[in-house]
């Protein structure tokens, strides 16, 4: 098993808050380094949705876990994700990525 971090940006085109969480998730991300393999999934279709598990665009997965812990929505769809409490922002997502390394004892 790897102890680096995989972080997973799942989208699909023409969602407005697509651009908004990738560039907060790699502004995030830049002080972590080697800690992070950072990749972007086209969630574009509906075999890829259900392949995938898709929860909306944009969803967050670090790890393969859901970043706010929603759940496998029963219904799979092409649709954008709505975040109550607003998109994750730099800070919160540095902040999942500290919990998950020092879990590692890395830092």
């Amino acid at each position: 098993m790897s102890d680096k971090i995989e972080i997973i940006v799942q989208h699909f085109h023409g969602c407005p808050n697509g651009p908004k969480l990738i560039e907060n998730v790699k502004t995030a991300v830049k002080q972590f380094g080697d800690d992070i393999v950072y990749s972007e999934q086209i969630i574009d279709t509906p075999e890829l949705a259900e392949k995938y598990k898709f929860r909306g665009s944009p969803t967050l997965l670090i790890n393969g876990e859901d970043f706010e812990g929603r759940e496998i929505p029963d219904e799979i769809s092409l649709s954008c994700r709505f975040y109550p409490g607003g998109l994750p922002d730099v800070e919160k997502i540095k902040l999942k990525i500290k919990e998950i390394l020092k879990e590692q004892g890395k830092k």
